[in-house]
């Protein structure tokens, strides 16, 4: 939901895809919208398509409808939003051969808690019919009601863009990575509730979704898996010791992984390379969609536990890759994020490539970057001189350049 309770009145927050969506939906037949539970897919739909039919899968008696003779749902209508749709697979053939029939007279808005693109034979279906969105949790602009989509990340792509050294606005990163971004949580401020409602999203939703989709042995050490990736976001993936460390069989552990990311819990960034002759690192990283989930899970419930916790940098680093995420998501053709590692240990957290064109960042949980900081930086820019410029992205109130090609930024401050 993009709801946000205000007093007593609900107030609706605007995405920043959503204007990338309404151009799509005039130029093709079907758009899909996947995403994880809560994210705020169905609220952002009858909003911004209020003219558009609703039909639910989540509700059971048009679920069986949908299953019977999908097309009988719209009969009559040229305009049709379907939610969660991955419940009725059925459904997209009648989707294709409507489009088909109509040709260029009938729009579909389709959107799914699943990632319907690791559905093989859902996305084989409409293959040349549908373009594909993305929808993550809120950006910290985007809880703000300040959405701007010509902004500053959008600026810092043009060679010959500068930004003044500045003090800006401070904004405690820990407040945000312990709450996490659904939208349902901006409303909340008592730890109390927050944890609540996280453990009803664990079990109401994850849990839940998980046995309809598959099945799972043991709910048990499903969540176990769950748990032992939560402490590992933001690091290389690596599924044998995660094996080892729960005592639950490799092939199950990476069947459980697998169905994380079609549920859009987790996601995979892989690494970067152009040189299959390099000594780099390849094993992907994983990252939850959520700081704020993966910190539930690893169990640091109060903000004293979470400032001493080992993994700090990492939920830091997983906040930065959502916002990342969402921004990258906005470009035409969308920039893909990648990590890079070398076999010696030297690492730069985010590569985003666009075309040719690269933005490298580092991330550091410190409110004094300095030079020091940026030493990973200076390396991958020497070896990919192609980079436009580098970032480090941390937890103060600062801007400042540390190099000329590298600037220090506050971690909210790209959306602006």
């Amino acid at each position: 939901m993009n709801d946000i309770l205000s007093g007593s009145e609900w107030i609706y927050k605007k995405r920043l895809i959503g204007p990338n969506i309404k151009s799509a939906i005039e130029t093709f037949p079907a758009v899909v919208v996947s995403g994880a539970r809560q994210v705020g897919k169905s609220t952002f739909l009858q909003n911004e398509f209020p003219d558009f039919k609703y039909i639910s899968l989540d509700d059971f008696p048009t679920l069986q409808q949908a299953k019977a003779d999908p097309a009988s749902l719209w009969i009559g209508m040229n305009r049709i939003i379907i939610d969660e749709a991955q419940k009725a697979p059925e459904i997209f053939s009648a989707v294709k051969q409507a489009i088909d029939k109509e040709k260029r007279n009938i729009r579909f808005l389709i959107s799914g808690s699943s990632n319907l693109l690791l559905i093989k034979n859902i996305s084989e279906t409409l293959a040349g019919r549908a373009v594909y969105f993305e929808m993550l949790p809120m950006t910290i602009t985007e809880m703000e009601g300040a959405i701007d989509v010509s902004g500053i990340f959008f600026d810092l792509w043009k060679p010959d863009f500068q930004v003044k050294e500045q003090e800006v606005r401070v904004v405690d990163p820990l407040l945000f990575m312990a709450k996490g971004f659904m939208p349902p949580l901006i409303q909340l401020s008592d730890r109390k509730n927050i944890l609540l409602w996280w453990e009803g999203y664990v079990k109401t939703y994850l849990e839940r979704d998980v046995r309809e989709f598959s099945q799972i042995e043991s709910l048990i050490d499903f969540r176990r898996v769950l748990e032992s990736l939560a402490i590992r976001t933001g690091t290389i993936l690596n599924q044998t010791g995660i094996a080892g460390d729960i005592g639950i069989s490799q092939p199950t552990v990476y069947r459980y992984i697998k169905l994380l990311e079609i549920l859009n819990v987790i996601q995979r960034v892989p690494a970067y390379y152009r040189s299959r002759t390099k000594r780099i690192t390849k094993t992907p990283k994983v990252f939850f969609i959520d700081p704020g989930l993966s910190i539930y899970l690893a169990g640091y419930h109060n903000e004293d536990a979470l400032k001493k916790a080992r993994e700090i940098g990492c939920f830091f680093e997983t906040m930065v890759f959502l916002h990342l995420k969402v921004l990258s998501e906005l470009m035409a053709p969308k920039a893909n994020i990648f990590y890079w590692r070398t076999t010696t240990g030297k690492e730069v957290d985010f590569i985003l490539e666009q075309g040719k064109n690269l933005l490298a960042f580092e991330v550091k949980l410190t409110q004094t970057p300095t030079f020091n900081d940026i030493k990973n930086l200076l390396i991958f820019i020497e070896e990919y001189p192609q980079t436009i410029r580098g970032m480090l992205i941390h937890g103060g109130n600062s801007i400042k350049w540390l190099h000329s090609k590298i600037v220090a930024v506050p971690w909210w401050w790209l959306g602006e």
